[in-house]
């Protein structure tokens, strides 16, 4: 599939925020960390910021995006929908918890109780998310059953290393939240590697032969194209990628979503703040970077069984 960057933008940013935001509301809800109105205006404005950008980048490679609206419409049905009435109704808890951690400088009672509810929201928004494209058929890769866990361990993952630098930052040196970064980052690892494995050894479910349903003849191969140029389908369906670049991709990724930030964070994790603050904000930016990579070839390794039509030897 086509690596939209509007598309890998939002995933990424949104997937961050979510995931900065839940780990606010659990460790606000279990007074994991102080109720502490700075913190807690950097911290959720940080995650709003990321969420609105990400959803408004969404839209950027529709064609009409006035009609966006319209997405919400389906919801019993579509996992869009679901997402886009998640992500909005999460707004309602997150603001109420801003005006307790900022204004009323409290999470206890019902704050800790909107808390609770607004680190749900955050969870079930990123499973619609992942499920969007699990739920796909058509794309062999990504109807995987570890599509979703992979969402939504990237989004704790993202959202860990972002909460751990702004928890330095403030001063709050707490042994929970490195250990949180992780277990995030082993979880992470795991899914991702046990991922490309899956995609990289087991067969697609289609080939030229039971598409066209000439299989008991023999081997099916193309003779002419179905076009003389490229067309939409095979611009948008069947990006390719080499393989020496797929691999070179995800040793980056390794690199950068795992490695440098295990490392940073195992040796700021009891560090003096002028050591600590740099390498937590490093570790973040670091993963940050890991996921982005990671969300281009989420998208760049994926093809429709549509292009079987065009050549392919499997979905």
């Amino acid at each position: 599939m086509h690596p939209a960057y509007s598309v890998i933008f939002f995933t990424t940013a949104s997937g961050a925020g979510y995931g900065l935001i839940f780990l606010m509301a659990l460790f606000g809800a279990l007074d994991g960390v102080p109720a502490d109105p700075w913190f807690g205006a950097v911290g959720l404005g940080l995650g709003a910021l990321l969420i609105t950008s990400g959803l408004l980048s969404s839209t950027a490679h529709l064609g009409h995006p006035e009609r966006a609206w319209r997405a919400y419409s389906q919801w019993k049905s579509s996992w869009l929908s679901r997402e886009g009435v998640l992500a909005t109704a999460t707004y309602v808890p997150l603001v109420l918890t801003a005006w307790g951690w900022v204004i009323a400088k409290s999470l206890d009672g019902k704050f800790a109780f909107i808390a609770a509810v607004l680190a749900m929201m955050c969870l079930l928004t990123v499973h619609s998310t992942g499920m969007i494209y699990a739920t796909l058929r058509t794309i062999s890769a990504w109807h995987n059953k570890l599509t979703v866990p992979g969402y939504l361990c990237f989004a704790l993952l993202s959202g860990a290393a972002w909460f751990h630098a702004l928890a330095q930052v403030f001063g709050y040196q707490t042994p929970e939240v490195a250990l949180v970064v992780i277990v995030a980052l082993f979880l992470s690892f795991y899914i991702k590697r046990k991922y490309w494995r899956s995609i990289d050894t087991q067969p697609g479910p289609a080939t030229p032969e039971s598409a066209t349903g000439l299989g008991d003849l023999g081997k099916v191969r193309l003779l002419d194209p179905p076009t003389m140029t490229e067309n939409f389908v095979q611009r948008e369906m069947g990006f390719s990628i080499a393989r020496k670049h797929t691999q070179k991709l995800r040793r980056i990724c390794f690199f950068t979503y795992f490695l440098i930030p295990i490392v940073l964070t195992g040796l700021t994790s009891s560090a003096q703040p002028w050591l600590a603050i740099p390498g937590t904000l490093i570790a973040a930016i670091s993963v940050s970077v890991g996921v982005v990579v990671e969300r281009w070839l989420f998208f760049a390794e994926a093809k429709h069984v549509s292009m079987l039509y065009y050549g392919a030897e499997t979905s």
